[in-house]
């Protein structure tokens, strides 16, 4: 034990005197913490975005991605621009007002004869038709006339400078149109790749001659109207899913949890069914010798068919049904979170029973009702199967004009011009939304 202790006291001044001999630098200095904080920190974050890099690629190619490019197609305007090089930078100094020069003549045989030859004058009349009726076969006929000759048969060349004026009698031999000015300031307005013609279609819009911004012709004049009944169905649809799902979530979050989950059962039915299935079970249901006609006639209630179906009626009746399950769940699960001592204490302090239901308990429910209403009418807004299979041609909202833009006429433009706009509303509702919601938890 002596032994012992007598090496521990012999070893204790050693490392003492190494202690001492030990430099001060040694210590991690305060900026060398911090570096080492900044890399600690840096490092966790690489290893976040490592970890979550893939699920942010794939919601850049599924969701970002598409966006963009639909935004990008509701201003891109290529194919006057691309097909009619020639003929716009001769047009640039134009001031579409006097007849088109000489060269213009020449510059567009040569454009046209190019596009013949390429098989892009079919595209290239689309769309200078959607703005001058006519212009369709205007194109196509002296496309397939070219190239051109003069009286004697000779072959006339629109490189050569000399010939224009030529070329321009030719033309105008051929078709008169092309002595109209229409065509030609359709191009002149149209020389850029990108414009705005598709945005202000999709509002009633358009540019005149020198590109002023002005109204469209009142037969063309739809889409503002159409816009407003997507909006005003959306909102009666809201409405009536409210009105049934606030009560209904009230009754499950007062029972007990078991009859509730039991219950929730048959709300989120509908979310395993298609959605074709259940609008043409709504058919079958609401023609005029469905079950609810039916019904209605046997109780002595209606003494013939009612038109329930192929009207407004029918499009909110099915549309509710399939988006009430939206509305209850956000409102049930706020429900759920609201004590119920609270409404028994106002009721306990004199407050008359619905007095206390709507001043304490309804309050408190503001959330679930702000993210159901929000996410019902964003839903809504975007109905397409719906309205067209229950709906007449008044019902019809603007994803079914998306869809015929699509399908039929081909005209992606428009399409992605109507659809940016629907976009652009629904996020300036839900950032009215955010902003409320802010409010209201800084009333809280």
């Amino acid at each position: 034990m002596n032994t012992l202790a007598t090496s521990s006291s012999a070893v204790m001044p050693i490392a003492t005197e190494v202690d001492a001999k030990k430099p001060a630098s040694a210590d991690p200095t305060p900026q060398q913490l911090k570096r080492d904080l900044r890399l600690a920190e840096t490092r966790k974050r690489l290893g976040a975005l490592i970890l979550i890099a893939p699920l942010a690629i794939f919601l850049m190619m599924t969701f970002v991605a598409p966006i963009v490019m639909l935004l990008v197609r509701a201003v891109e305007n290529p194919e006057i621009a691309s097909t009619l090089p020639k003929t716009v930078a001769a047009l640039a100094k134009w001031d579409r007002k006097s007849p088109p020069p000489d060269q213009a003549y020449a510059a567009m045989a040569a454009d046209l004869l190019k596009a013949k030859q390429d098989s892009t004058a079919g595209p290239l009349a689309r769309r200078i038709n959607t703005e001058l009726s006519g212009a369709r076969s205007l194109v196509m006929g002296t496309a397939r006339a070219l190239p051109l000759h003069d009286a004697d048969g000779k072959e006339l060349q629109p490189s050569q400078p000399s010939q224009a004026a030529r070329i321009k009698e030719a033309m105008i031999a051929l078709n008169p149109q092309w002595a109209e000015l229409d065509s030609w300031q359709v191009i002149a307005r149209n020389g850029s790749i990108y414009s705005p013609y598709y945005l202000l279609a999709s509002l009633d819009l358009k540019q005149n001659a020198f590109g002023d911004i002005i109204q469209s012709d009142p037969e063309a004049s739809i889409y503002r109207s159409i816009f407003g009944r997507t909006l005003w169905m959306s909102a009666m649809v809201t409405l009536f899913t409210l009105l049934l799902a606030y009560p209904l979530a009230y009754w499950l979050s007062t029972m007990s949890e078991r009859r509730a989950n039991l219950l929730m059962i048959l709300v989120l039915i509908p979310f395993w069914t298609s959605i074709l299935v259940r609008v043409a079970a709504w058919i079958v249901l609401l023609q005029s010798e469905g079950l609810v006609n039916s019904a209605l006639m046997l109780s002595g209630l209606t003494q013939a068919p009612l038109e329930l179906v192929f009207n407004r009626v029918g499009v909110y009746i099915s549309m509710t049904h399939i988006l009430l399950p939206f509305m209850i769940l956000p409102l049930y699960s706020v429900m759920k979170s609201v004590p119920p001592t609270y409404l028994k204490a106002a009721i306990s302090l004199g407050s008359h029973p619905f007095a206390a239901f709507w001043r304490v308990y309804v309050p408190q429910t503001y959330p679930g009702i702000g993210a159901g209403v929000l996410l019902v009418f964003i839903m809504a807004g975007g109905y397409y199967i719906t309205p067209a299979l229950l709906g007449g041609p008044n019902e019809q909202m603007v994803s079914y004009f998306i869809a015929y833009f699509i399908n039929t006429t081909i005209n992606w433009g428009m399409a992605c011009a109507l659809g940016g706009l629907l976009l652009t509303g629904t996020l300036i509702l839900y950032g009215v939304y955010r902003r409320f919601a802010k409010i209201d938890v800084g009333i809280a």
